[in-house]
């Protein structure tokens, strides 16, 4: 495992074949948050969501954990998060005292920024989500995990609760009496239990994790990307719209795409019998 100094970034970024990676970078802490970790993870989910080259995003974590949580040691000794803000130097984040002034965007809030986004998301849950560390993870659009993932919803017994998005994910994935169950009780699930509620899409090898989430991340990426985010776009407006409404604006996004390049495409693909070619347009 490397160790990661003072000046290294808190959040990898990279992108390879219409697939921007995004990692949690302090191995050494189980990657858990920090106020500088908060501000690049924002940075990235924008990048990511504005790079039209980029068709996914993987989200994980460095090292044998995919989030520990809020940094609680730094927090305790009031260097952390709940103490006084760290100074970043990097010239593309959101200045960090504004998080204690109330004055920030609440879209500068990293869950608020991945649940806008209109990329999917895979989240590669490698080893330990807890706290914030599991809130992430309910906000991807897909989670594959490996034999050692567990998840962690500890929150009640630490006396917060969900902070950051596990209110409004969790009923909606497991339904009221599961989240209930899951959260009240705080004990830790497993790869299996987690599968089981639906946590978790699949489960592999640990050795096999990286590699499944990139596969299917590039089956995603050879799909039409306008359709794929309208798609998510339409998935998360649906959840808080009546039926009537919401078709309305099913049916006018499915006459814009008519007039794509895509659409021609795919449908000339289809008749052709050959794997269609999309560019976006």
């Amino acid at each position: 495992m490397t160790e990661t100094s003072s000046d290294d970034p808190h959040v990898l970024y990279e992108v390879d074949d219409r697939i921007a990676t995004i990692t949690l970078n302090r191995p050494r802490r189980r990657n858990a948050i920090s106020y500088r970790m908060l501000e690049e993870l924002t940075v990235a989910f924008r990048r990511a969501d504005a790079d039209t080259d980029v068709r996914c995003m993987l989200l994980t974590g460095a090292g044998k954990g995919f989030c520990s949580g809020l940094d609680l040691k730094d927090a305790m000794a009031g260097t952390g998060i709940g103490g006084s803000p760290e100074v970043v130097d990097s010239p593309e984040v959101v200045d960090s005292s504004e998080l204690g002034s109330g004055e920030f965007d609440i879209g500068d809030v990293p869950t608020v920024a991945l649940q806008e986004m209109d990329t999917p998301v895979i989240g590669v849950i490698n080893g330990a989500a807890a706290g914030y560390g599991l809130d992430l993870a309910l906000g991807c659009d897909m989670r594959l995990g490996g034999f050692s993932t567990r998840l962690l919803p500890g929150f009640a017994k630490r006396g917060v609760v969900p902070e950051s998005g596990g209110t409004w994910y969790l009923p909606r994935l497991v339904g009221w009496s599961r989240a209930c169950r899951i959260a009240m009780l705080g004990r830790d699930l497993d790869a299996q239990e987690s599968l089981t509620f639906g946590l978790l899409d699949t489960v592999v090898e640990d050795s096999a994790l990286m590699g499944t989430a990139t596969a299917w991340a590039a089956e995603i990426a050879a799909n039409a990307p306008l359709a794929v985010q309208a798609m998510k776009r339409l998935f998360r407006e649906g959840l808080t719209e009546e039926f009537r409404p919401h078709s309305a604006k099913v049916l006018a996004e499915t006459m814009r795409l008519f007039g794509t390049e895509d659409f021609t495409e795919g449908v000339t693909a289809y008749m052709e019998g050959r794997s269609p070619i999309f560019t976006g347009r």
